[in-house]
């Protein structure tokens, strides 16, 4: 064998100790590719597995705190058929209602008693109908109660809205009242949450807020004081 052959020997023996190394170093790639995509799927699956015990999590904490806001407003309710309700924020809340953004707000729910009517009040304070950009509307709402199977239907008793004085507490402060009328859907038995809202569309001129004889708002708020005679219930 000439030298020549020799040399053209050992070449080929060189290439094909590289084509297997080559070989051997495409396997190990695609080994390490295949390894890196199953770890990103694995990590992807522990990623959905976290965010998915993160959305259980979220829903139990709404849950609990839906919860406690209902046992609070159990523990704030008053039982006795009067309701003190002190409206914070008023001037944000009325810039609300004249930009529409929120043009009604309801008021914390009360009892006539232990197992009494549940009702609310609503106010709009920027008017609603007749009222509507001239006066503060404000509304009872008869609600839907647990007790209601136990109750006299329709609802009969008379309600009395008082916005209060901040600066005169001898002075009752502007006053109105209705008596229920029997024959409207309003004083039925609900059979939704809330009955639709029955009152005085003109309960107070918007003009009269900032009187300069009476403190009607006072530190940004507003108190109203919701009266229903208990006074012919057992």
């Amino acid at each position: 064998m000439s030298k020549m052959d020799d040399m053209v020997t050992s070449r080929l023996l060189g290439a094909q100790q590289m084509l297997q190394v080559s070989r051997q170093m495409t396997e190990e790639l695609k080994g390490m590719e295949e390894k890196q995509e199953k770890d990103r799927e694995l990590i992807e699956a522990m990623e959905r597995k976290v965010k998915a015990k993160d959305r259980i999590i979220a829903l139990k904490d709404v849950a609990l705190a839906e919860q406690d806001l209902r046992i609070q407003a159990l523990e704030q309710a008053s039982y006795d058929g009067v309701l003190v309700w002190k409206i914070t924020d008023f001037t944000k809340k009325q810039q609300d209602a004249l930009s529409g953004r929120t043009t009604s707000v309801y008021s914390p729910y009360f009892f006539t008693s232990r197992h009494g009517y549940k009702m609310c009040s609503r106010i709009y304070l920027n008017g609603d109908g007749m009222g509507k950009g001239n006066h503060i509307s404000l509304f009872f709402v008869v609600m839907k109660g647990p007790d209601d199977a136990l109750l006299r239907w329709p609802f009969k008793q008379k309600v009395t809205f008082i916005v209060l004085d901040q600066n005169n507490h001898e002075h009752t402060g502007i006053t109105d009242a209705f008596s229920p009328d029997p024959t409207s859907s309003s004083f039925k038995r609900p059979t939704s949450d809330m009955n639709i809202a029955y009152g005085c569309p003109l309960f107070m001129p918007i003009s009269q807020v900032d009187s300069p004889h009476h403190a009607y708002v006072k530190d940004d708020v507003m108190f109203i004081k919701v009266i229903v005679d208990t006074s012919d219930l057992a």
